[in-house]
């Protein structure tokens, strides 16, 4: 990543501000880590700035994931996650992370960590500029009961309301900024359904009071109807999956949408059906054991939140060997083919409401005066086709707390003799676009 200008300027740029207004050409001015100006930027404010030339590319906020396992090593076996060596498990997770935001994701949030430390470390490491990556939150290994595990290797165990107080202490103890329930079964483990829950009111109640008593917010898979309605009842901060609401669990989170989040993993759902074939577990297999039936359940169910107001988001359980790293902005194509969505709102939910989950509404997550300076340009319009945020190519400029992280396409400032224009005081960098 680059060492930040003191001033850029993005000039004649599509922006694209994440306020829900449509897009609107102009130019943005960045000083040091910081937006200063949107729209039109006064010519001696904009003086000795760094100059990209957007030619109506369209500029936005970077992206949020708000499921996210840097330590999910892309592999289908799913055991081998607690085998793996640490060493090259750290190093895996580092190049994690430099795939979020190679793909403009300057925003995660930590779903679940394979080993103790791997995510609390990646973070540090991210935040000390000593690798590149997102703005992340990190977790711990994933708590679950007896008896209630997804994959042993990976999980912390705890029983009774004490039991799940003390994991919560010992996770915060490792320096988690939240803790990851998990709370129902999976169809892939063959053995435990989707529509099981493992935890009682008492231990998600323990769980949730502790973390938050320690000020960390509490996530949780749950994919049943009845896991839903606990972590509401109980203070869970964001509900992964949401699968099988029921109309009560409906009608609950509707009653407590100013405070909870869904983010349901909707690519999981989808590549495990129908991409799964080629690491063992085909179509037959998938609808075999019921996850087109979940599936469609879902995406009713997801569509009905969406109508009342929930706040939904993407992030699709990224990181096994059908949902690799890399392809995470497929969940804002799932959210609008089939939950939907405008391309609007699927953005929205990626970028405004994404700096609102990473607790900091008021500086992430748009393209407004004040805000830090995360930043994607884009080689297309992505409100016409979704999809051109999938393709890194199309990801020109990524820039992350005014730092670039990535550049594309710079050609050295034309000598004064020619005819591009050169405003004193202002450096122009002029493109030659393919």
């Amino acid at each position: 990543m680059t060492e930040p200008s003191e001033k850029t300027l993005f000039r004649n740029v599509s922006i694209l501000d994440s306020t829900g207004a449509e897009p609107y050409p102009g130019d943005v001015l960045v000083e040091n880590d910081r937006i200063v100006a949107v729209g039109e930027v006064d010519e001696s404010r904009a003086e000795g700035a760094r100059v990209i030339e957007g030619n109506g590319r369209t500029l936005m906020s970077g992206l949020c994931d708000a499921h996210t396992h840097f330590s999910w090593n892309n592999s289908a076996d799913l055991d081998g996650l607690g085998t793996m060596p640490v060493e090259e498990h750290l190093l895996f997770c580092l190049e994690s992370a430099r795939t979020y935001i190679d793909s403009g994701y300057t925003m995660c949030l930590g779903a679940a960590s394979a080993k103790d430390r791997l995510d609390v470390v990646c973070r540090d490491a991210i935040n000390s500029g000593r690798f590149p990556g997102p703005r992340y939150l990190a977790n711990g290994p994933e708590i679950a009961v007896t008896g209630g595990a997804l994959t042993h290797s990976i999980t912390k165990f705890a029983d009774g309301p004490e039991g799940m107080r003390k994991a919560v202490r010992e996770l915060v103890a490792l320096g988690v900024d939240q803790i990851k329930l998990s709370m129902t079964g999976e169809e892939i483990t063959g053995t435990q359904r989707a529509e099981d829950t493992y935890f009682s009111d008492d231990e998600v109640a323990a769980a949730v009071s502790e973390a938050h008593r320690r000020g960390k917010r509490v996530c949780a898979h749950a994919r049943s109807a009845e896991s839903v309605k606990m972590c509401v009842r109980h203070g869970v901060d964001v509900i992964y999956h949401a699968s099988f609401t029921d109309e009560e669990g409906m009608d609950m989170l509707e009653a407590n949408k100013d405070w909870v989040w869904v983010a349901p993993g909707l690519n999981w759902l989808v590549a495990t059906l129908y991409e799964a074939e080629a690491f063992g577990f085909p179509q037959e297999a998938a609808e075999a054991v019921g996850y087109k039936k979940e599936l469609d359940i879902a995406v009713a169910g997801l569509r009905e939140m969406h109508r009342r107001g929930v706040r939904i988001l993407p992030g699709g359980d990224y990181g096994f060997a059908w949902t690799p790293h890399g392809t995470y902005a497929r969940d804002l194509q799932h959210f609008v083919e089939l939950l939907g969505f405008t391309p609007m709102e699927a953005i929205l939910s990626a970028t405004a409401l994404g700096g609102e989950l990473m607790m900091r509404g008021d500086e992430l997550g748009k393209v407004q005066s004040g805000y830090l300076a995360d930043l994607i340009l884009v080689d297309g319009d992505p409100l016409a086709d979704i999809t051109v945020l999938q393709d890194q190519d199309k990801l020109h400029y990524i820039m992350k707390d005014g730092r670039f992280h990535k550049e594309q396409g710079d050609a050295p400032a034309p000598p004064p003799d020619q005819d591009e224009l050169v405003t004193s005081g202002t450096q122009h960098v002029v493109e030659r676009r393919p």
